[in-house]
C-alpha cells in the first residue's frame, strides 16, 4: 500500500490511479481500421500494446464467415441492451445456466462460516467482502451460460450443508432470484441483468439487491458490485473486465468494506488488482484489504491512515481453486459438480437446469444438437408467451413471490422477490427418491407447449 492513500476517501486514490491506466486502457484499443468494413471497430488485447489490433482481430472461437455474418447482423444493435433480444450461436456459450452460475457463489462458503463465528465486527466483513469477490473467477470465464427458460429451477445439496434454491421468475425482462442457507448464514438475491452493446464490446451491469445475513450476530449486509465489461465478443479473444468500486455494508452497524477493482491498463498492468479497506461506523479504516480478485486475497490490520499497524502482516484469507488443467471452460472440480447429479437432491425437479438437452448436449460437444434444442426450447418459450397472453393470465413463480419492495441501484430500480418458503415445505413433505424426472420440464401449459 502507498504511504499517501487517503482512507478518508474510500478508494479515492486507486480511483486516481486508475484514471491515469484508464489512459492506457484507451490506448492500447485500436480500430480495425486495415479491415474493409469494419472501421471503428475497437479490437482490445489485453496483454499488448497498440499495434497488433489487426492481428489481434484474427483470432478468438469464431470462424470468419460466422465472425463477419453476426457482425452485419448485430451493428443495428449498438447501444443497446441486448439481454435476451439475440439469438447467440451455441459455440460461445459454456454447458451451464445463469441459475447455476449463481450457485457457483456457494463455492467457498466456508468463509462465510469464519465470518459467522467471528466476534470481532471487522474481521467478519474481511471475511464476507472475500466471500463475494471468490465468484470473480466464474466471473472471468469468456464463455456465455445459457439464459434460463421462465420458471427454469436450480437446486444445489450436499454442500457444506447448504440448501441452494434458484428460479427464473421473470423472462422480459430477464430477472432470477435464489435463496441459499445453512446453520451460519440466509442469501437472498434479485437479479436482472442489463447490458449495453457496444459493437465489439458489451457492458454489463449486475441490476441487483443482494441480502446476506449471518445468523450468530443478526447482522444483514448489502453488496453493490462494479459493472463487467465483456471485451472482444466477435473479432479478437474474449476477455473481461470489472472495473469500479464494490462496496459492502453492515446496514446493521453502519460498518463497510469499499473495494476498488482496477481497470486493465497496457500489458496487462493493474489487471484483476483489488485494493481497499473495511472502515468502522465512522468511517475510520481498520483492515486494509488486497490481492487478484481471480486469484486471492489478503487482509492486514491499518491505523487511522490507512497505514499498516506496526508489528503485523499481511495475511491471505482466501486463494482461488485451480481446474484441472487442459479443461476447455476453466471449471474447477465444484464447478463440474453443478452439472452432476451428486449435487442434487432426490428426486430432482424437473425444470432443474441440470435437465435442460441443450446444455447437455454442448457438455457432450454436441454443438448441432445444443444449437437445434436451444432453438427448441426458445420457440417452446415463445408459444408458453402466447397462450398465457391468450388466457389473460400472468406467470408466478413457485418459489418466490414479487414484494412491493424498489430497490435503488447504481443502474436503474429493481423489483424485488421473496423467497417464500415453500421450496423447504416440499423438501420436507416429499420422499427421498432414485425416480427422478430425466425430461426437462419448467412450462406452465404442457398440453399447449408439446412440439
Amino acid at each position: 500500500m502507498a504511504s499517501n492513500n487517503d482512507p478518508k476517501q474510500g478508494s479515492g486514490f486507486f480511483a486516481s490511479f486508475a484514471s491515469t491506466i484508464s489512459s492506457f486502457g484507451t490506448a492500447m484499443s485500436k480500430s480495425v481500421n486495415g479491415l474493409l468494413g469494419y472501421e471503428g471497430l475497437q479490437v482490445i488485447n489485453p496483454d499488448g500494446g497498440t499495434e497488433d489490433a489487426e492481428d489481434e482481430a484474427q483470432k478468438g472461437r469464431w470462424r470468419q464467415e460466422d465472425r463477419d455474418s453476426y457482425w452485419k447482423m448485430m451493428q443495428s444493435y449498438i447501444g443497446s441492451d441486448v439481454t435476451s433480444m439475440v439469438t447467440l450461436p451455441v459455440l460461445i456459450f459454456e454447458p451451464m445456466t445463469m441459475l447455476q452460475k449463481m450457485a457457483e457463489l456457494m463455492e467457498y462458503s466456508y468463509l462465510l462460516e469464519l465470518a459467522d463465528e467471528c466476534d470481532d465486527p471487522h474481521m467478519r466483513l474481511v471475511y464476507a467482502a472475500s466471500w463475494f469477490i471468490s465468484v470473480y473467477p466464474a466471473i472471468q470465464r469468456t464463455w456465455k451460460p445459457f439464459n434460463p427458460i421462465l420458471g427454469e429451477t436450480y437446486e444445489l445439496v450436499n454442500h457444506g450443508g447448504i440448501t441452494f434454491i434458484a428460479e427464473q421468475v421473470s423472462h422480459h425482462p430477464p430477472m432470477s432470484a435464489a435463496h441459499a442457507e445453512n446453520e451460519h448464514f440466509i442469501y437472498d438475491i434479485t437479479s436482472k441483468l442489463k447490458t449495453k452493446f457496444l459493437g465489439n464490446s458489451v457492458d454489463i451491469y449486475p441490476v441487483g439487491r443482494t441480502r446476506l445475513t449471518l445468523k450468530k450476530s443478526g447482522v444483514v449486509l448489502d453488496l453493490v458490485p462494479p459493472l463487467s465489461k465483456a471485451n472482444n465478443i466477435i473479432f479478437g479473444r474474449t476477455w473481461v473486465d470489472s472495473p469500479g468500486d464494490m462496496i459492502l455494508t453492515n446496514l446493521t452497524t453502519g460498518e463497510k468494506v469499499v473495494l476498488y477493482f482496477q481497470p486493465c491498463g497496457w500489458f496487462g498492468a493493474g489487471r484483476y488488482e483489488v485494493d481497499g479497506y473495511v472502515y468502522d461506523a465512522e468511517e475510520d479504516p481498520k483492515f486494509l484489504m488486497t490481492g487478484k480478485c481471480n486469484e486471492f486475497m489478503s487482509y492486514q490490520p491499518c491505523d487511522s491512515e490507512g497505514e499498516p499497524t506496526p508489528g503485523t502482516e499481511l495475511k491471505e484469507v482466501w486463494r482461488a481453486a485451480e481446474f484441472p488443467k487442459n479443461d476447455k471452460f476453466q471449471y474447477t472440480h465444484f464447478a463440474h459438480k453443478l452439472n452432476s447429479f451428486d449435487t442434487a437432491p432426490k428426486p430432482l425437479l424437473p425444470s432443474d437446469s441440470r435437465l435442460r438437452p441443450d446444455r447437455l448436449a454442448l457438455e457432450h460437444n454436441d454443438l448441432s444438437k445444443a444449437g437445434a434444442e436451444k432453438a427448441r426450447l426458445e420457440e417452446k418459450q415463445r408459444a408458453e408467451k402466447r397462450t398465457r397472453e391468450a388466457k389473460e393470465e400472468e406467470f408466478k413463480p413457485k418459489w418466490f413471490e414479487l414484494t412491493d419492495e424498489k430497490a435503488t441501484t447504481p443502474w436503474g430500480e429493481l423489483e424485488v422477490y421473496r423467497y417464500n418458503g415453500k421450496y423447504e415445505q416440499y423438501r420436507g413433505g416429499v420422499e427421498s427418491s432414485d425416480k427422478s424426472s430425466q425430461e426437462f420440464d419448467p412450462w406452465q401449459y404442457h398440453e399447449d407447449s408439446q412440439t
